[in-house]
């Protein structure tokens, strides 16, 4: 009987490894996506800074530790047997949540997901025993510690609107002080600031976050405690003289130096607040594992009332567990999809919108223009001018778009400080409120009161944020269903069932791995579309040429896919092209929303070049249009099961398909040489293509005269047929276009 729970203990070791690289993926959100976005430092710095923060962190995650083992349920009321599939269900959920959520570049909250789960598990187990001693459902008080459990999830409720309000408010002020010219104000101003965010970091992560790893004396911190506003005060004081130092005399950014000290603030409190959502579980059931092994009593009747009593936490474990998510850290590639989310979220700029704008998004705009613009006539005009003054943009031109950060240091120290305080607090009050919905609706506050949400944005913006926000809620929901369940199944199955449902975890989260790894190498071969950000007539040339070779490639992809799942009759392969084209429609649409900026930035001389531009996005977008007919079309007919194309007219589409095939890849290929006397001769092929396409569409209305039955696919064949037409008189238009505009930039 002893082989299972060993068993259930090195699972769970193995789970926990598996779950803390999943949760920092998820959680490099947190601490990362300020300083990435501000681009203040470099990367590789931000990542050193952030590495020493979680090292600390680990060490200062024990006290925390009491939630996973007695903060939702009374371990009293349960059996060793029992805690140990509540412990089981918890982890194979939460592996498997965060995982999907990574997959889809999603934050979501590890703290939510691992105190739904254990309150899942746990009150499922309790109606169980309840069922099996015939007792009422109203007892299932004495099992689950319905107080601390609500003041868990409303403290991390709360701590939604807390951290929006008030990230909004301070970034606000933090602005009409500083405005957006903050590097041209007088030092002292910036050893003001510098004096208010560097005092608030040591307060609130060097005393209360170091105070759990006992590197501080004790002595020390009981000081600080009892004397708060002395410390403060004097701490202020000294961070001022050394802000205005560090910026009057030798005149290095303060900004920079707050950034870096709030990542590791941050990553340190991440790391203090959230080991417990990957370990605490299983050092729980480590724990009640050791006192059991040793009683000799049956697991079904030996009490877990121990897990109530304090537990020494083990500071190598807490070490080896913050290795863990350093290398994480360094190597994750979804922990920078998440990153990369709440970054654009945030962006003062435009921006490649993710979301899509909703009923709601709208309405919410609206309605909060209306309320804006009722407060603007309340205000005094002067104020309403001072306001507006402070908030305009700086003048800093960027060569490049990818070069320009997505915003400010000024707002990227703000998100790091107010973040950090939060977090710190909860944790020192032994809350644990979620870091992610801490740090993402900071972000979002402070990106709303610097006016980044605007006319252009802001339903986007807002959109996407509802959308993270019901996905937390969909995190709890899940949470405590999945597990729930799983715990059910496991008591019912028993070992087979544990055994069972541990392996289908593993394999789940292998076949994600390589169906993520085989997407972004897809991605890399399949590079985005490129905004054009050249000034003048040639460097435009030179750019439209990278798109077009892009475009061509991944026609000559769809329409070959297109063709094959016709072939075979698979509705996925046609799916999948139907998706590969509105990915491409995307992008187009992308490149036109550009227009604007592009031709802002075109030189006086190089004017003429927008129209070419103008041009040339006209034509991609027209072969797209092509295309998506063609993948419509199919997929449908396909997908209603209509009869499958007969033999002659699958062999003709594919001899269409080869002859173009050619021409596609070999017009892509001169575009990326530069090889403008091939792309002139690929010009005369034009006749060569329009005659074999229509010698098929003869052919196929001397087999309709005679042979056809089926109207579904002689309409679908001369629909296809006459589509491919289109598709080769809309390359040939932009093979000419580029062609004559190249000779006259000659």
């Amino acid at each position: 009987m002893e082989n299972i729970y060993i068993f259930m203990i090195a699972a769970l070791a193995i789970l926990a490894i598996a779950d803390l690289v999943v949760g920092v993926s998820n959680d490099a959100v947190n601490f990362l996506n300020s300083a990435i976005g501000s681009k203040a430092v470099t990367f590789k710095t931000v990542m050193v800074v952030a590495s020493v923060g979680i090292a600390f962190g680990a060490l200062s995650s024990s006290g925390m530790m009491e939630v996973a083992r007695k903060g939702i349920f009374d371990p009293s009321q349960f059996y060793f047997d029992e805690i140990m599939i509540i412990f089981m269900a918890v982890m194979i959920t939460d592996i498997i949540l965060l995982d999907i959520f990574n997959s889809l570049g999603m934050p979501t909250s590890t703290t939510v997901s691992i105190v739904f789960e254990l309150l899942g598990a746990s009150v499922v187990m309790s109606i169980i025993k309840i069922s099996n001693n015939s007792d009422s459902l109203a007892q299932i008080g004495e099992y689950i510690n319905t107080d601390k459990a609500t003041e868990i999830i409303l403290g991390i409720l709360l701590s939604v609107f807390i951290a929006f309000t008030i990230g909004a408010i301070i970034q606000f002020l933090t602005r009409f002080l500083l405005t957006f010219n903050f590097e041209k104000k007088p030092s002292w101003i910036a050893a003001v600031f510098g004096g208010f965010a560097v005092s608030s970091i040591s307060y609130f992560i060097i005393i209360k976050g170091l105070k759990g790893a006992n590197i501080l004396p004790p002595e020390f911190s009981s000081w600080a405690n009892d004397n708060l506003i002395q410390f403060l005060g004097a701490n202020f004081i000294i961070w001022t003289a050394v802000s205005w130092v560090f910026h009057a005399i030798l005149k290095q950014n303060i900004y920079k130096l707050v950034i870096i000290l709030g990542t590791f603030a941050l990553a340190m409190a991440f790391a203090g607040n959230d080991l417990v959502n990957f370990i605490g579980v299983p050092m729980a059931a480590y724990n009640s594992f050791i006192a059991w092994s040793g009683s000799g009593i049956l697991p079904s009747a030996f009490s877990m009332e121990q897990l109530a009593e304090k537990v020494p936490t083990q500071p190598i474990l807490l070490l080896v567990a913050g290795l863990i998510m350093v290398l994480t850290l360094w190597f994750s590639k979804k922990a920078r999809r998440v990153v990369k989310t709440s970054v654009d979220l945030s962006r003062q700029d435009e921006v490649k919108e993710r979301f899509k704008p909703n009923w709601v998004s709208q309405h919410l705009v609206r309605g909060v223009i209306i309320a804006n613009n009722g407060v603007n006539k309340i205000l005094p005009a002067k104020l309403r001018q001072s306001i507006n003054k402070s908030f305009e943009p700086s003048t800093v031109i960027h060569t490049k778009a990818s070069e320009a950060p997505a915003f400010d240091m000024v707002r990227a120290a703000v998100n790091l400080v107010i973040a950090s305080v939060l977090i710190s607090v909860a944790t020192g009050l032994k809350l644990p409120l979620s870091t992610t919905y801490v740090t993402f609706m900071v972000a979002m506050g402070t990106s709303l009161a610097d006016r980044a949400w605007g006319a252009e944005s802001a339903v986007y913006r807002v959109a996407g944020v509802l959308n993270v926000i019901s996905g937390w809620f969909l995190t709890a929901f899940s949470a405590f269903t999945a597990a729930g369940i799983l715990a059910y199944l496991m008591y019912l199955g028993g070992n087979i069932a544990i055994i069972g449902l541990f392996f289908l975890a593993i394999a789940m989260l292998v076949r994600n791995y390589l169906s993520t790894k085989k997407k972004n190498k897809e991605a890399k071969i399949e590079e985005d579309l490129r905004k054009a950000e050249s000034k003048t007539i040639s460097g435009i040339i030179e750019e439209s040429a990278d798109n077009i070779a892009k475009t061509i490639i991944r026609t000559d992809k769809i329409y070959t896919g297109t063709l094959k799942g016709l072939a075979k009759n698979k509705v996925g392969s046609l799916r999948k092209s139907r998706a590969t084209v509105e990915k491409l429609n995307e992008e187009i649409d992308e490149l036109r929303n550009n227009i604007f900026y592009f031709i802002k930035n075109l030189e006086e001389t190089s004017v003429r070049g927008s129209n070419f531009y103008i041009e040339i996005l006209g034509y991609l977008e027209d072969i797209t249009q092509s295309l998506e007919y063609i993948a419509k079309v199919s997929y449908k007919h396909v997908n209603n099961n209509h009869k499958p194309l007969r033999f002659n007219q699958i062999r003709d589409l594919q001899e269409i398909d080869n002859k173009l095939c050619d021409f596609l890849q070999e017009t892509a290929q001169a575009f990326k040489d530069r090889n403008y006397n091939k792309i002139e001769k690929l010009l005369g092929r034009k006749q060569e293509l329009y005659g074999h396409v229509t010698d098929k569409i003869q052919k196929q209305v001397e087999r309709t005269r005679s042979e056809e039955s089926s109207p579904k696919n002689t309409t679908l064949y001369f629909g296809l047929l006459l589509e491919t037409k289109d598709l080769i008189e809309e390359i040939m238009n932009l093979l000419e276009l580029y062609n004559t505009e190249h000779k006259r930039s000659k």
